[in-house]
């Protein structure tokens, strides 16, 4: 049976921040994440956490100056420092907040740049996490993202994400298998999650191609649950899709998997 867990950052968008945690236990969530804690000081996010017996899967790395188009600094030649600065600052709040997953965010990459340099800086970057992370049995995610939804990131593929994970070479270092970006780039989503489970150890879900509610669309979840299933996957499944209307009147998909 899949667990999944309520993106706050996508989902209950009518209710302030703080109060998205009430409103995903109420719902029936167990888990949740979000894109960026940075906001608040951890013991606020884990006083909601507990209150609500919720376990935080997931969070990223900062975004840099989004307003300016970045996001994410961990390829950027030449700002290796704000990187690690922001990688250790996420492994705090993994800590304090028992998180065992971060995304290391890698970057847009302006047209005309030498992409195989930002991408080795990426890779050293993320090894720092890697080494970093790994005496907390902390694991570093690496997802790709298509260019309708982030126009220049660095990597697009799931198959480009499988390669730089294999140059990164770290044994905590794994896939964040996004469906909605894998079918808008990669399709053949039936081969990504049986050939290379294990090589993923997150995966989120929107319906495909307008991110709302997993029951509309050219994806039949219910057909790719239970394939996730049979592939052995034991992790969460984030819930990371904008809702047509409220977040609780699109719930009802989710009734016949609790």
């Amino acid at each position: 049976m899949p667990k999944f867990a309520a993106n706050l950052s996508t989902l209950f968008n009518e209710l302030p921040f703080l109060e998205r945690f009430d409103a995903a236990a109420k719902a029936g969530f167990k888990g949740v994440e979000f894109l960026f804690p940075y906001e608040y000081d951890a013991a606020v996010l884990k006083e909601a956490l507990t209150r609500n017996n919720l376990e935080l899967v997931l969070f990223n790395t900062a975004p840099g100056n989004a307003a300016a188009g970045e996001w994410g600094v961990c390829a950027i030649p030449g700002r290796e420092e704000d990187a690690r600065r922001d990688i250790d600052r996420a492994l705090d709040y993994a800590l304090a907040l028992d998180c065992r997953q971060v995304h290391v965010m890698a970057s847009v990459v302006p047209p005309g740049a030498d992409r195989e340099a930002w991408c080795q800086t990426f890779i050293d970057n993320v090894r720092y996490a890697a080494d970093r992370f790994a005496p907390h049995g902390i694991r570093v995610l690496l997802e790709a993202l298509n260019p309708k939804t982030k126009l220049n990131y660095l990597y697009s593929s799931q198959y480009q994400t499988l390669d730089i994970v294999k140059r990164v070479d770290r044994p905590n270092v794994f896939i964040q298998l996004d469906l909605f970006h894998a079918q808008l780039v990669d399709g053949n989503l039936s081969h990504l999650i049986v050939d290379y489970a294990g090589q993923y150890q997150h995966i989120q879900i929107a319906s495909a191609p307008d991110r709302h509610e997993p029951d509309e669309g050219e994806l039949n979840y219910p057909w790719l649950f239970n394939l996730i299933d049979r592939s052995g996957y034991q992790g969460w499944i984030g819930c990371e899709y904008f809702p047509r209307t409220t977040t609780l009147a699109g719930l009802g998909w989710l009734d016949a998997w609790k």
